[in-house]
């Protein structure tokens, strides 16, 4: 555990969203207030939030744009993937004392009508793994790779991100599924544990070996499913070695998101044309009505030793700004959580 050490909470600590960032998101981006613990009205329920999740979808709910999701207004709690207990509950659908994931916000304790929580077991899992693989990064991974990406035996599939939390999933399951895997991450470190921990087959790392030149090595045949979670430079080199059918999952683009210009776009699209592939879009959110049945294979492999999971946590709501700037810079491996309150 990093991080400044957590005190006994006797109010509830909140980040605001205060200003729309331009480029990276900085601590002026965000103000830490702290008000009394919340009551509940009659329907609702209160969560003592243990862990928040960070995601770089969250650099993109930000922007005042059309998106698959509203953006965040200015003033609101900082919107965010949580997991925590109920400790009060006028709710007949909830307990006090049962574990709960949903979209509580980065604050200590949430209200919430209980829309879009969903209970969770700490005895079968810990509770980080909750918003990691066992949560809406698993999940868009699993449904990625398997329903868009429509993943078979035999399939060379590249993953950008490797060592990420979404990206070492969708690897693994491809694995699983009996294909050649070829990652891509940042430096050394991470593709060594991309490789020798998860299982793939190679990794390249793109801050020191010339990434194309690694393609046509590492895919020499070409590539049937490339799982981007870049965008960039990479998703352009990735489209000149495609096989013909490819798909390719836009899941996301975090080399764009911080962009203070247009967002650049691939020159090598033709390469679709040629190859009759595809270039799909994924939301998780599209499949929320099969989390269940996505959290029941993966945990299935988890206990059965196929499937690797990795939390990277560090502690204290106050450090959300410069945790979440490790997102962008690299600097965290596999699912990156902070620890907002004690247990």
């Amino acid at each position: 555990m990093k991080g400044a050490k957590i005190k006994n909470v006797a109010m509830n600590k909140q980040l605001l969203f205060v200003k729309r960032p331009q480029g990276e998101a900085d601590a002026s981006t965000w103000s830490l207030e702290t008000s009394a613990i919340p009551e509940i009205s009659e329907g609702q329920i209160l969560v003592k939030q243990h862990y928040i999740s960070l995601d770089p979808a969250m650099r993109g709910w930000m922007n005042d744009a059309k998106s698959y999701i509203a953006p965040m207004e200015i003033g609101s709690v900082m919107r965010a993937g949580s997991v925590g207990e109920v400790v009060a509950s006028k709710n007949p659908q909830f307990e006090v004392g049962q574990y709960v994931a949903g979209t509580g916000g980065v604050q200590q304790y949430a209200v919430t009508d209980g829309k879009g929580f969903y209970q969770v077991d700490p005895k079968l899992a810990p509770l980080p793994m909750y918003i990691g693989t066992l949560g809406m990064p698993g999940m868009t991974a699993y449904f990625g790779i398997t329903e868009v990406g429509k993943v078979k035996e035999g399939d060379t599939v590249l993953v950008s991100g490797a060592a990420g939390a979404v990206g070492s999933v969708v690897g693994q399951v491809a694995k699983l599924k009996g294909c050649r895997v070829v990652g891509i991450a940042g430096g050394a470190e991470k593709c060594k544990y991309v490789v020798e921990e998860l299982g793939f087959d190679a990794c390249i790392d793109y801050k020191n070996e010339n990434v194309a030149s690694r393609f046509k090595e590492e895919c020499p045949k070409g590539i049937d499913i490339y799982f981007d979670n870049v965008g960039g430079e990479i998703l352009d080199i990735a489209l000149t070695r495609l096989r013909m059918n490819a798909r390719i999952v836009i899941c996301g683009a975090i080399s764009q998101y911080n962009n203070k210009t247009k967002i650049k776009g691939p020159s090598n699209y033709l390469s679709l044309l040629v190859n009759r592939a595809s270039m799909t879009g994924m939301v998780v959110f599209d499949y929320a009505t099969r989390y269940a049945e996505g959290a029941q294979i993966l945990g299935k492999w988890m206990a059965e030793g196929k499937l690797k999971s990795r939390e990277d946590v560090y502690e204290g709501i106050e450090n959300f700004p410069e945790t979440f700037s490790r997102l962008f810079s690299g600097d965290k491996m596999g699912k990156l959580v902070l620890k907002v309150i004690e247990d």
